[in-house]
């Protein structure tokens, strides 16, 4: 909105600072975290009077979790407020990119929220059906990819090797829908610990950003052998606006967790991760900078099929942080270990640049 102003008005005097990606990024960032630590206290008190009972704490889940019992949940709709009225007053409203981020991330933020809903209001576990939610998911995600294919084309880039990429023809928007379907659902499963997926989320973020201004930007892409997507960098706004958004939630979901983020908030930050780099081609690097959310999912599935197999279980409890947690880690240890992880994979993912 800002930017179209300024545009509009000829970028006269201190408008021109609005010309350059850093300084709206900056400004995404820090209306994003403004906004969230305002309506944060507010918003949780509604949240508790809503909701009553809370979250339901599963009796089959580690017993040190039912002490959790009467949080709020559903706080990923103070992420989503503060990032989308961020994101809308800083970006450039012709973007394709971030209208297509926006649709996945509010999208998949409304199904959750059903999810959330459900499960608050019929005291289950349950939400909706499996099969519902991952129909209306792929919907969102398939057009979304769809538009991206507009921009982007339909090759996928493989990292480690400079401009060497396979045409996927039309399957590149099942392709894309998947890796967006994907990555919400495995962020989904990580956020079972107070502040567990809300660091790697932001830590992610901040190497996305740094890709998304590298690959929108013709000569940092050609040095570092990228594929070029022009107007992605305007991307770097929306990963902005997560960070200040997932600052902001941070500040109440910090151990002992005063608010839970829910579907609401885990699927949608999930999606955004996913459309973002399907919108930049790389989507393998997502598996490594993201690589603490695909251990978690890759858990659930293992335990899952082998327990199906021979009634036995790998894992003392899956995702995998509860397993960990069973082994008597406390859960500042779990978190702080995994934020490390999170950390050190996507050094490794944005590693991935200049090793071509």
């Amino acid at each position: 909105m800002l930017y179209f102003l300024a545009e509009y008005l000829g970028f006269p005097g201190i408008f021109n600072l609005l010309r350059y990606l850093s300084f709206r990024t900056g400004g995404a960032v820090a209306t994003a975290l403004l906004i969230g630590l305002i309506i944060g206290p507010k918003f949780i008190g509604w949240l508790r009077v809503r909701q009553g009972k809370g979250q339901p704490i599963r009796d089959d889940g580690p017993q040190t979790h039912l002490a959790k019992r009467g949080t709020p949940t559903m706080g990923g709709l103070m992420i989503l407020t503060a990032l989308g009225l961020s994101v809308l007053l800083w970006m450039d409203l012709s973007s394709p990119f971030v209208w297509a981020c926006l649709c996945v991330t509010l999208g998949f933020g409304a199904i959750g929220f059903l999810d959330d809903h459900d499960k608050v209001t019929k005291s289950s576990h349950r939400g909706i059906p499996g099969k519902v939610r991952l129909l209306l998911e792929f919907v969102i995600a398939g057009f979304a990819s769809w538009v991206l294919v507009q921009q982007i084309g339909t090759n996928l880039y493989v990292p480690f090797f400079s401009n060497f990429s396979l045409d996927l023809g039309w399957f590149y928007v099942v392709f894309g829908a998947f890796v967006i379907v994907g990555s919400g659902n495995a962020v989904n499963l990580t956020d079972g610990l107070d502040g567990l997926a809300t660091m790697p989320v932001i830590i992610a973020t901040v190497a996305f950003m740094v890709i998304v201004y590298l690959a929108g930007n013709a000569i940092y892409a050609s040095y570092l052998g990228i594929p070029h997507t022009p107007g992605s960098g305007d991307l770097a706004i929306f990963c902005g606006a997560i960070v200040g958004a997932g600052l902001a939630f941070l500040w109440f979901n910090a151990p002992p967790a005063a608010v839970f983020m829910g579907d609401t908030g885990s699927l949608a930050l999930g999606g955004a991760l996913g459309v973002i780099a399907v919108s930049v081609h790389h989507e393998i690097v997502l598996a490594i900078i993201g690589g603490l959310f695909v251990a978690e999912a890759l858990s659930v599935i293992i335990q899952v099929g082998y327990y199906k197999r021979t009634g036995k279980r790998i894992f003392l409890m899956a995702p995998i942080h509860h397993h960990f947690e069973q082994k008597g880690w406390s859960e500042p240890t779990v978190v702080i270990r995994f934020w490390i992880i999170a950390f050190v994979l996507a050094l490794a993912g944005l590693s991935t640049l200049k090793l071509r």
